[in-house]
C-alpha cells in the first residue's frame, strides 16, 4: 500500500509515517516546512525517515493549500489511503495570525477532500482537535457533546473541517474519519507544547510559565498510543451502505476522541518532569491565556468500542522517555 501523509515533517505525521513504513507500506509525505517552530527540527524528522526507510519514503515540500502544486505532486501516484495531519497548529498563535489558519486549515482541508474525492473508495483520516469542545464544563468530553462555542479561531477551523468532511462524505461517499486529538507528547515532539517547554526550561535553569495559577488539567497522551489509534482508524474506515440518507447523518464519516482517558493536574506533570530532569522547576504563576481552556479530558469509549483503542502509557512512563530523547537530541 502507498499512503499519503500531510504534515509528514510534523510530530505526529513523522511518527505515523514511521509506523506504516515499518510494517511494509510505502509513504508519500508532504509538508510546506513553515517556520511556526524551528524548521531544523522538521528537516531532522524527515532525514530520520529517509535514513531508516530509504526509497520506501518519498518526501515533497509543497503546501497542500496550493491546489495546483498539490495536484502536480500527486499526478500519477497510486494512493491507497490518506492521513491528513497537516495544519496550522496552535491555539494562542491563531489570535496573532488568523489568516494562516484560514489558508491552511480551511482551504487546505478542502483541497485534501478534493484529493480524496478524485480517488473513489480511498479512505482518509484527518486531524481535528479537542479544542472544538471550547469551554465545555461537562467532563469527560464526549463526541456526542455539542461543540458550537469554540473559544479560539484554531478551534473554529477544526470544527469547520468536521462539517466540510461530513458534507463530502454525504455527497461523494468518501470514507472519512476525524480524530479529535488531545494533548500529545513524546520523542520528536513540538517545541511549543508544555512538556517540551517545561523540560527545556528546567534543564536550563529558567523559570516556567504556569498559567491560571497552576489550576489546569490536561489529557496528556503519549505519541505511540496516538499512532496506534491513527493507524487503526486508517485500517478500519467507516462502512457505507451506498446511499445518502435524508433526515440524518448516515454518511461514511466517523468522529473519535483520541486521548489517554486521564486528566492530569498541571502540577503533577511538572513534578514528573522535575524527577526525570533531576532538578526542580522555577514556577512563574500567571493568569489564564486568551483562547485557552482550564481542563481537557477525553471520553474514548467510541474509538475503544469500534477499533479496540486502549492507550497504555501513563505520564510516569512517557515523560522520562521524552526527557531521555530530549537530552540525546540536544546532546545534554
Amino acid at each position: 500500500m502507498t499512503i499519503l501523509i500531510t504534515g509528514a515533517a510534523g510530530f505526529i505525521g513523522q511518527q505515523v509515517a514511521a509506523r506504516l513504513l515499518a510494517r511494509g507500506d510505502r509513504v508519500i509525505g508532504i509538508d510546506n516546512l513553515n517556520d511556526y517552530y524551528p524548521v531544523a527540527l522538521k528537516r531532522d524528522r524527515i532525514a530520520d525517515l529517509e535514513t531508516r526507510f530509504g526509497d520506501a519514503f518519498r518526501f515533497a515540500q509543497i503546501d497542500f493549500a496550493d491546489h495546483e502544486a498539490l495536484a502536480g505532486a500527486l499526478a500519477g501516484a497510486a494512493i491507497s489511503g490518506i492521513v491528513h495531519l497537516g495544519a496550522q497548529a496552535g491555539v494562542r498563535y491563531s489570535i496573532e495570525n488568523p489568516r494562516a489558519y484560514a489558508q491552511s486549515n480551511l482551504v487546505g482541508h478542502l483541497n485534501m477532500l478534493e484529493v480524496a474525492r478524485e480517488r473513489p473508495g480511498v479512505p482518509m483520516v484527518y486531524a481535528s482537535s479537542s479544542s472544538v469542545y471550547g469551554a465545555n464544563e461537562s467532563l469527560p468530553f464526549r463526541v456526542e457533546d455539542r461543540v458550537d462555542h469554540p473559544v479560539s479561531l484554531y478551534a473554529a477551523t477544526k470544527k469547520a473541517d468536521e462539517l466540510m468532511s461530513e458534507t463530502y462524505a454525504h455527497l461523494y461517499r468518501i470514507p472519512l474519519t476525524g480524530l479529535r486529538f488531545f494533548t500529545v507528547y513524546g520523542p520528536w515532539g513540538r517545541p511549543d507544547m508544555a512538556v517540551w517547554l517545561f523540560t527545556r526550561a528546567i534543564l536550563a535553569g529558567d523559570p516556567i510559565r504556569v498559567f491560571n495559577g497552576g489550576d489546569m488539567r490536561r489529557d496528556f497522551t503519549y505519541i505511540d498510543d496516538i499512532v496506534t489509534g491513527v493507524v487503526a482508524s486508517l485500517d478500519n474506515p467507516p462502512p457505507d451502505d451506498g446511499q445518502a440518507k435524508a433526515g440524518g447523518s448516515r454518511a461514511p464519516h466517523r468522529l473519535y476522541n483520541i486521548g489517554n482517558h486521564r486528566s492530569e493536574e498541571l502540577g503533577r506533570l511538572i513534578d514528573v518532569i522535575e524527577a526525570a530532569c533531576g532538578r526542580p522547576a522555577i514556577r512563574d504563576y500567571q493568569s489564564m491565556q486568551p483562547g485557552d481552556v482550564k481542563e481537557t479530558y477525553a471520553d474514548i469509549s467510541a474509538i475503544r468500542d469500534d477499533l479496540g483503542y486502549a492507550p497504555t502509557t501513563p505520564i510516569d512512563v512517557g515523560v522520562p522517555r521524552f526527557v531521555d530523547w530530549y537530552r540525546a537530541y540536544h546532546s545534554i
